[in-house]
């Protein structure tokens, strides 16, 4: 976990302690971006209710949402590139609590579209995994699936969290004052930006500066910008991976909670499953990032696949025969490997393209991210009203998993793990 070829911190530019602080800033801020938008599952029921809309009407929400969140990646990307971590995360905040907030004053779906969706989305790309690829690449190089592990994990912690108790809000207060209450919890951890020490956290350790240098020639300059890693084979299978697994996890996420309700569960037993699925994520990103570094990383997405089809398969089987067991299958299966993927994505990227663009070629990545998330969840709803009931819905889930894990399988760069060519014979005439 550290800048040096043996894993040791480099101590003159910061001790262990500091390395800590940066790893749980990302982890914080991941952890409260996807923790607070996936309280969506458990507002689901409620706001359809109280806005008196379809299932498709309100799943278009969570489209909205990852199609923002998506498209802002990459501005995320060469926001952190370029103005650092206190503008980005300070933009996420403001965005992501003022939308919360907002959308307990609600009166149309268009409204909550934007303030759950458009706000929404802009606030989980800000502060999420865009901005911790970017940080963290400057101060560790080795192990590096292992430390991107742990700024995932946060998306399980998220959800261990906030869905269990916003259903609590929402039983409480009800689902209006609930979007407020969330929303200026959010809002109230501005004012700690301003103390942490972020312009040292953005400027990245001696080592990393030294390697973009001798990389560039310049320290202003990116070997790898986003328009030169696009023109390889590795970034569009990149992009496929990340949508089509985005395709999968979304067309099961955002209608779980409703899915488990309608057959027979009771609403906080069914939100706690959801979060409990937040817990084994946790468990489950860090395993697969350890496995990713000791057995390879092609093996381990693998095998990762395969156990989120099986709870998919699981959560299907529950729904036409409800049981205890089954719905554990589904929690545990689907949850140990939600998220499971997405430090082996951002270990690739800067294995690929080192120098100093991670985070704007993850950002670029990530509106691939978006727009699977978006068709996942707009789809799931959509068959759900044609076919009445989960099966279609789920299914396309199976099929996306099966593809995305094809796409390690079937595109050599991603097997090897090294492009075939240097990014200066990659570069336009004259340089960029």
């Amino acid at each position: 976990m550290s800048d040096d070829p043996h894993g040791r911190p480099d101590e003159e530019e910061a001790s262990r302690t500091f390395l800590a602080m940066i790893v749980i800033l990302t982890f914080v801020m991941n952890m409260i971006g996807r923790g607070v938008t996936e309280t969506f599952a458990v507002f689901l029921l409620p706001v359809q209710d109280g806005l008196a809309v379809s299932r498709s009407e309100i799943t278009l929400t969570y489209s909205i949402y990852m199609l923002a969140s998506g498209a802002t990646a990459p501005f995320a990307g060469q926001l952190i590139d370029r103005l650092g971590a206190r503008i980005t995360y300070g933009l996420g905040i403001l965005a992501l609590g003022i939308g919360y907030s907002l959308a307990g004053y609600a009166t149309h779906i268009v409204h909550y579209y934007i303030c759950v969706g458009l706000f929404g989305g802009i606030g989980a790309a800000s502060l999420g995994m865009v901005a911790a690829s970017s940080l963290l690449s400057r101060w560790f190089v080795n192990r590096i699936g292992s430390v991107m592990s742990l700024p995932y994990a946060a998306v399980g912690a998220g959800m261990i969290a906030l869905p269990p108790f916003s259903q609590l809000l929402i039983e409480w207060y009800g689902w209006r004052a609930s979007h407020q209450l969330i929303g200026a919890g959010v809002l109230a951890l501005f004012p700690l930006l301003i103390l942490f020490p972020l312009g040292r956290v953005t400027a990245g350790s001696s080592a990393w500066q030294a390697r973009r240098a001798v990389q560039t020639g310049t320290a202003s300059r990116n070997p790898w910008p986003v328009s030169v890693a696009m023109r390889t084979g590795a970034f569009w299978g990149l992009f496929a991976a990340y949508s089509f697994t985005s395709v999968s996890a979304y067309a099961v996420l955002p209608q779980s909670v409703a899915a488990l309700v309608e057959s027979g569960f009771a609403p906080l037993l069914a939100a706690s499953a959801f979060g409990t699925m937040g817990l084994l994520s946790t468990l489950g990103i860090v395993a697969i990032g350890w496995m990713s570094d000791r057995f390879g990383r092609l093996t381990t997405v693998t095998i990762s696949y395969l156990i989120t089809i099986l709870g998919v398969l699981a959560l299907i089987a529950t729904i036409h025969n409800p049981s205890f067991f089954l719905m554990y299958v589904f929690v545990v299966c689907f949850g140990l490997m939600q998220g499971a993927r997405g430090p082996i994505l951002v270990a690739l990227v800067s294995v690929l393209y080192p120098g100093g663009g991670v985070g704007s070629i993850f950002g670029a990545l990530s509106l691939g991210a978006g727009i699977g998330a978006a068709l996942g969840s707009w789809a799931s709803g959509l068959l759900h009203e044609v076919a009445g009931g989960y099966t279609a819905s789920f299914g396309l889930a199976v099929i996306s998993s099966t593809a995305g894990m094809l796409v390690f399988l079937l595109v050599p760069s991603l097997r090897r793990e090294r492009l075939m060519s240097s990014p200066s014979s990659r570069q336009p005439h004259g340089g960029q």
